[in-house]
């Protein structure tokens, strides 16, 4: 079992940035796949971005050029660099770990 746990979250404005973490309880190094979700208020949770065990990312249109996946193996942590954050992007953030890890989450609000 590998728990997974998110910080980093809280309150920006329009137009600013934040780093999410994701630390995990065991290796990542051979983990296949990485990566964030999220889910606003009313809605489905949806894919940010993956990250595969050899570093290449994948990310949601919504979010390309604006959020980046990194990975540090040596600490079992992944990030979520988000910049240029909209209101649009309001939501609790999950870390996933495949097959089916999920971290317990961590608020973003993105003020207009």
């Amino acid at each position: 079992q590998v728990q997974l746990v998110e910080s980093g979250g809280g309150l920006v404005q329009a137009g600013g940035s934040l780093r999410l973490s994701c630390a995990a309880s065991a290796s990542i190094f051979s983990m296949a796949r990485m990566g964030w979700y999220r889910q606003a208020p009313g809605k489905e949770r949806d894919l940010v971005g993956t990250i595969t065990s050899i570093g290449i990312t994948n990310y949601a249109d919504s979010v390309k050029g604006r959020f980046t996946i990194s990975r540090d193996n040596a600490k079992n942590t992944i990030y979520l660099q988000m910049s240029s954050l909209k209101p649009e992007d309001t939501a609790v953030y999950y870390c996933y770990a495949y097959p089916s890890y999920w971290g317990q989450g961590t608020q973003v609000t993105v003020s207009s």
